[in-house]
């Protein structure tokens, strides 16, 4: 007979899960495995809410395993180092993001790219190497392999600091990867949510001239007076974006929803990038004789490798980058994620897990 989640393993835990896909999440027992020789136990302080938990608690990609305790922006203290152990000990802030696990032998691996590792396991909701399921950062604590922990730089808050570990490596990588990183380059970003106006930190960090594009005139204020944003454009005003037409070197798309792709590749200049993000319901939409024309690219980019991960995490302290938040008490969750579907947040919801989730 299979064991309960409470007994699995040897270390009590408790979190929130949900149970079923009305995605409501409420306290829940379970186990963590005892401290292995490489691995780091820590104390979860924060925890932020990605849109993935979302679509995870309510099994919008039809790949949820029920219970799952979601969260993969984690941020804590070390309790506890396994003997082999070599970059961290008791006391460390740290941090863990989208990943927990993977082969250390195929290509992605080796070239620091773990998160292309068709064996990576997931922070949550994934079968671990043991063949458990693994729960995420909501939750009282957090045990990972040391090589997928991370050091906190002293200076990064961590509260606002949390978010990067998704949302951060999400829009550095795509920058770095693709020659966006440079002074100078004119990028643009569509959508101002949780991505993208982290998007927008990051690329004005590299020194590059910023549009943003947005169907809400609502937040054209915020981009250019808060964000420090060069441009914005309504993307509803023909005008304005055939007057952005050969303009850009870049583009973050940070959109989920449902958009018109064209008028984005033709705001590329020749050479330009136009980089996917979302993932909206419907297949994109590309007129292939737009990308012949100027030598244009489209691709897609998700999170990054565990040296990126750190890279980004010390040129967000270096630059003083962070994201907006609004700090949540665990019992708040469930409202949080009502709103967060209504895309009723600026920008980011961060739980206070330390001090709201207490054992009942």
């Amino acid at each position: 007979m299979a064991k309960s989640h409470e007994t699995e393993h040897p270390i009590k835990a408790y979190g929130y899960a949900a149970r079923d896909n009305s995605g409501t999440l409420a306290p829940f027992n379970f186990s963590r495995r005892a401290t292995g020789e490489k691995d780091v136990r820590f104390k979860v302080l924060y925890c932020g809410i990605c849109h993935t938990d979302l679509h995870h608690i309510k099994n919008e990609m039809g790949m949820t395993q029920y219970p799952i305790v979601p969260g993969h922006e984690i941020v804590g203290v070390v309790t506890e180092v396994g003997t082999k152990v070599e970059k961290f000990k008791v006391g460390d802030k740290v941090g863990v993001g989208c990943l927990v696990g993977s082969c250390g032998s195929c290509g992605g691996c080796v070239y620091d790219s773990e998160n292309f590792c068709p064996a990576a396991v997931l922070t949550y909701g994934a079968p671990d190497a043991d063949g458990t399921i693994t729960y995420g950062g909501y939750s009282d604590h957090m045990i990972s392999n040391e090589k997928f922990v991370l050091r906190w730089p002293e200076n990064l808050p961590l509260d606002s600091g949390a978010p990067l570990l998704c949302a951060g490596i999400t829009t550095y990588s795509p920058l770095r990867f693709h020659g966006l990183d440079k002074p100078g380059m004119k990028v643009g970003v569509v959508g101002l949510g949780g991505l993208g106006h982290v998007a927008v930190k990051m690329a004005k960090a590299f020194g590059a001239e910023v549009t943003v594009f947005s169907t809400s005139m609502s937040k054209k204020e915020e981009a250019l007076e808060v964000l420090k944003a060069d441009h914005f454009i309504n993307s509803k005003d023909q005008q304005q974006m055939q007057a952005a037409m050969w303009s850009l070197d870049g583009i973050i798309d940070t959109v989920s929803s449902n958009h018109p792709i064209a008028p984005l590749i033709a705001a590329l200049k020749p050479h330009g990038k136009l980089i996917i993000h979302g993932v909206p319901e419907k297949p994109l939409e590309i007129p292939a004789f737009s990308l012949l024309t100027g030598n244009k690219v489209v691709a897609g980019s998700m999170i990054g490798g565990l040296k990126e991960t750190q890279e980004m995490l010390d040129f967000a302290a270096e630059h003083g980058i962070t994201a907006n938040i609004e700090l949540i008490p665990i019992d708040y969750v469930n409202t949080a994620m009502e709103r967060l579907a209504k895309a009723d947040v600026r920008y980011r919801f961060v739980i206070d897990v330390a001090n709201s989730l207490k054992h009942e």
